[in-house]
């Protein structure tokens, strides 16, 4: 594959620097362009990002000077962005790149229920990135926006599609405790979190409930049938650093046995995902450990990129009962974006001409 020069906008952030842990060496992509707020423009990255993750920051990016987070003519912004904007941020910049013919790959939440705009995790609807295609700024300039779903979401449906797939899904609900990395920095204030659970955080059980519709629907040709089914969540902020854990009760449309369902989460080996550098080779595991999963243990499998499963046991009121655990910055977030542009690249659907890297 040939590799490609990448632009981040947001380079600062939780997010941002996640984009640039994973894209520095990455075998397809290479970052020639960094973009963050007015305040943080024009500065060398080191000076401007207060990195905290736990490697270092990568030298070559480190001296790179921050760009205005705006398609300025003649600044020459590589074709393919990853943005990790807020969503008010991103209503305004995203279409403004992509009018640029860029192909933006989004994390925020601003687009992601928008008809034509593809909200895509390739091993669940790798098949709905076509609806693309469809957006009038795609026939216009070349650009795009494609976007990857919330952070509790995305872990939630690659253990929901198997079971949608050989069962059907009648009914869900879900209840999450979710870490504080996914409120970004510096979050939620100390005295607000330790030793306690929030039991609200801002339009998350919306966005929950919405997307899983979406991810799990069948593409039309110009549009996505929602999958029909009632979903119930219940969202919590915890004490928790990294890692989003959600305990699932499930009511099936054809009965299935403990086995069946384990079954058919073992077997899931969806093709769109295989041969993608940043594809994890399982991307559901089951853990049978009466205890697992638990985010210290088990937010790291598959690179950060695998949900693991666990506690299937039968449920008084639905059918089934479940515990999962998944890494909210890396596949909730920029992993989840990376993977995108992967399936994007590999199909073809990246911009041509200039971006190439040297």
């Amino acid at each position: 594959m040939e590799r490609r020069r990448v632009g981040i906008l947001g380079a600062t952030g939780t997010v941002g620097q996640r984009f640039v842990q994973l894209l520095d060496r990455h075998p397809w992509f290479e970052i020639a362009w960094l973009a963050a707020s007015d305040r943080s423009a024009g500065k060398p990255y080191r000076q401007a990002c207060n990195w905290k993750l736990d490697t270092p920051m990568p030298s070559r990016i480190a001296e790179m000077v921050l760009q205005t987070n705006t398609p300025v003519e003649g600044a020459d912004p590589p074709r393919t962005i990853f943005a990790a904007l807020d969503a008010d941020v991103a209503r305004d910049l995203e279409p403004r790149f992509a009018a640029a013919g860029c192909a933006v790959i989004s994390n925020s939440s601003a687009f992601r229920m928008t008809q034509d705009v593809p909200l895509v995790v390739p091993e669940v609807n790798g098949d709905h990135l076509p609806l693309l295609e469809t957006q009038a700024v795609r026939r216009q300039s070349g650009g795009y926006i494609v976007t990857n779903p919330n952070c509790s979401a995305i872990g939630l449906v690659l253990v929901l599609k198997p079971l949608e797939q050989r069962f059907g899904i009648e009914s869900l609900f879900v209840s999450t405790m979710q870490a504080v990395s996914g409120a970004g920095y510096p979050g939620v204030p100390s005295m607000d979190i330790l030793g306690n659970v929030v039991p609200f955080i801002r339009n998350e059980e919306e966005k929950m409930q919405e997307e899983v519709g979406k991810l799990l629907g069948l593409y039309s040709g110009n549009s996505i049938d929602m999958l029909q089914a009632k979903v119930s969540a219940h969202c919590n902020r915890v004490a928790v650093l990294d890692g989003h854990t959600e305990c699932v009760s499930i009511k099936l449309r054809t009965p299935a046995s403990r086995e069946q369902v384990l079954a058919a989460w073992e077997s899931f080996h969806p093709l769109e995902g295989r041969g993608l550098p940043s594809a994890p080779e399982k991307p559901v595991l089951y853990n049978d450990s009466p205890d697992r999963p638990q985010p210290r243990l088990d937010v790291s499998a598959g690179n950060g990129m695998s949900t693991t499963v666990g506690r299937l046991r039968p449920c008084a009121l639905l059918d089934w009962k479940f515990v999962l655990t998944s890494h909210n910055v890396i596949r909730g977030a920029a992993g989840a974006a990376v993977l995108n542009a992967e399936l994007l690249a590999r199909g073809g659907k990246l911009p041509k001409g200039a971006g190439r890297a040297s």
